[in-house]
């Protein structure tokens, strides 16, 4: 079976590709691909993929934009930290998603599944329908936090943080007027459960608040150095791959 890696995260890339030889050796790797439009260029010619892993946040958008762009014709597994709702809906549809970071015995039932069924509706069809049910149902983000303050929990609305940041293991909010609370939670997990519209998880270490951001500072080989207000103890900086997705999201 040959296999497209849509993927704009090296790392995950790789271990996607190093989990699919180790549940089945004879799945080749026809292509890993980091971007919509480079996505939308392979599927827009002739190619040899029988199964495509997307995942939804690529480096120049929302992998949702390469169903509207060219007819896919083979069986669709999303790679995600998505939100439930839209889980739901690929559920209704029957396509299979795969929750990072991955499992391998998930990803061998995905496989299963695929061989089981070969998918017979097209997957934009299904991509269309799935839409639908994304536009009915409402989602409800997080709008408060639980934070340590001594001995205390006390409540933290999502619009008095200026940035999440993880440092030696342990999360923490920081406010606009620049005091530090833990949250017991993973910064993966809190991604998950904030407006996308507001918060941006520009690094492995950082989701940041829209308001929080002073300006992008040039850095080398095509990266970004993310000023914030309240300024934090080390330098943030964006990725090449990520950075042209943070300037989309800003403007």
């Amino acid at each position: 079976m040959r296999v497209v890696i849509i993927e704009d995260e090296k790392a995950a890339a790789e271990n996607l590709k190093f989990l699919l030889s180790e549940v089945d050796a004879a799945i080749q790797i026809d292509d890993i691909i980091e971007t919509v439009s480079g996505a939308i260029d392979y599927f827009s010619k002739e190619n040899t993929a029988e199964l495509a892993f997307f995942d939804i946040h690529l480096a120049d958008g929302i992998s949702f934009e390469i169903f509207k762009q060219v007819q896919i014709n083979v069986p669709i597994v999303f790679t995600t930290a998505y939100d439930e709702y839209a889980l739901k809906a690929f559920k209704v549809n029957s396509i299979d998603y795969l929750l990072k970071p991955i499992d391998k015995d998930e990803l061998r039932e995905a496989l299963v599944k695929y061989n089981r069924t070969q998918q017979s509706v097209p997957a934009n069809q299904q991509f269309q329908e799935m839409l639908q049910i994304l536009q009915i149902e409402k989602k409800k983000y997080k709008s408060t936090y639980l934070v340590h303050q001594r001995d205390t929990l006390v409540p933290l609305g999502v619009d008095e943080i200026a940035y999440f940041t993880i440092e030696t293991g342990i999360v923490k909010a920081i406010s606009f007027d620049n005091n530090e609370f833990i949250i017991d939670e993973k910064l993966e997990h809190i991604e998950s459960e904030l407006n996308p519209d507001q918060f941006f998880r520009v690094n492995r270490q950082f989701i940041v608040h829209r308001k929080a951001i002073e300006n992008l500072q040039l850095y080398f080989n095509g990266k970004l150095i993310l000023n914030l207000n309240p300024k934090p103890s080390e330098q943030v900086i964006v990725s090449k791959i990520k950075a042209p997705r943070l300037k989309q999201w800003i403007s």
